[in-house]
């Protein structure tokens, strides 16, 4: 089959590999309809994740139809239509039981990787390196999806791909990121990072009761996006930009009562000694998480404010403003998206009409155009919010 391929940073390929097969008889194998670009496949591709291998097939945003089951699957059958989370969960072991999936205990096959870089396993995710599990993705023809009766769902003939990929991650991730907040009726949210995990947190930031959400970027398109889509009042980055001090103008010098980091390592900022540091550990290749959003978070959310973090951080976090945190008693709440627990009830407000996923979408493409797709998206060429790709 063809499949996107990691060789090494900055060089990911279209290649022929051997098709999965059924290695657990918990396993199913989905022929991809499906499968999207996420935001944080460029932390891959830019090297900053570790224990990546050349050869590993890259993709955890991914829908597809049944072709074959393992013996004690009970939830699907050949035919079925499923979309499936990125993060994989045994469904029974003390985190899983307590809806905590990407903490699982028993998915993750390379525990002392993990352990190594993590302090303690978490769940495996697909395509997302070897201490994360050394899973195949799903930017292929073909993927084997193990424990197939706790992770996927099955997805309603009335609804479209367009509308039920994005339940595999970036809809429960923005979903989680705005319950994380703990957002109150009536509260102000700013939220960093208009890309597509920074637009559900908008939309899920209304559901959830927000009396206004701020949105915060450097790129036109998304602010745009989060203007007209998300109705969000904006904030553009540039390098003169205080985001501090706009954000006590527009609250009446308070903060925001919930700040949500939907960027994550690579964020762009304007500090001179972070930027040396970055440029440092470049050369070193060593991994190195940026903190030019969580500097700006923890200095303009309120007092006694909420921050959740979606954004996906590696490595170390250097000159990050941890006495503005502790003393002015913020809560944070952060990680890897439990997506089993969302997708349920994220699915029935698809059905309902209550929100259509698909806007997010402004690339199609084929399988085969991935490498150049990825380039696109990673420089934010063509207006690029998200690309979906169809093998």
């Amino acid at each position: 089959m063809k499949a996107l391929v990691w060789h090494g940073k900055n060089d990911v390929r279209i290649d022929n590999v051997p098709d999965p097969t059924i290695q657990d008889a918990g396993d199913i194998i989905l022929k991809i309809s499906s499968t999207a670009i996420c935001g944080s496949d460029l932390h891959l591709v830019d090297g900053m994740v570790p224990t990546m291998e050349e050869g590993d097939i890259l993709g955890h945003e991914f829908m597809g139809e049944v072709v074959e089951a393992g013996s004690s699957v009970q939830k699907f059958k050949k035919g079925d239509r499923v979309v499936v989370p990125f993060t994989i969960a045994c469904g029974h072991c003390e985190y899983c039981n307590d809806t905590l999936y990407s903490l699982c205990d028993n998915s993750n096959p390379k525990k002392e990787l993990a352990k190594a870089n993590l302090g303690q396993p978490t769940s495996a995710i697909f395509g997302y390196s070897h201490m994360m599990g050394g899973f195949d993705g799903g930017q292929a023809e073909y993927v084997r999806v193990p424990y197939a009766d706790v992770g996927p769902i099955k997805v309603p003939e009335s609804l479209t791909d367009d509308q039920s990929l994005f339940l595999s991650d970036i809809f429960p991730t923005g979903y989680m990121a705005a319950e994380n907040a703990n957002i109150q009726k009536g509260d102000t949210v700013a939220i960093w990072g208009c890309g597509p995990v920074g637009q559900f947190a908008i939309q899920s930031a209304w559901m959830l009761g927000a009396e206004r959400v701020v949105a915060i970027d450097n790129v036109p398109e998304r602010l745009n996006m989060a203007e007209t889509h998300g109705r969000a009042e904006t904030i553009r980055t540039t390098d003169r930009t205080d985001v501090y001090e706009k954000l006590m103008e527009m609250t009446n010098g308070k903060g925001p009562d919930c700040c949500i980091d939907a960027v994550g390592a690579e964020a762009h900022g304007d500090s001179m000694i972070g930027k040396v540091i970055d440029k440092t550990k470049e050369v070193l290749q060593v991994p190195m998480s940026r903190p030019y959003v969580l500097q700006q978070i923890m200095m303009s959310c309120k007092k006694a404010g909420t921050v959740s973090i979606p954004g996906v951080y590696v490595g170390m976090v250097n000159e990050v403003p941890f006495g503005a945190a502790m003393n002015k008693a913020l809560t944070f709440k952060m990680g890897q998206t439990h997506v089993q627990r969302y997708l349920k009830p994220l699915l029935e407000k698809v059905e309902k009409g209550l929100i259509d996923p698909s806007f997010i979408i402004t690339h199609r493409l084929k399988l085969d155009e991935a490498p150049e797709a990825y380039k696109t998206f990673k420089e934010k060429k063509d207006g690029c919010i998200k690309v979906v790709l169809t093998p």
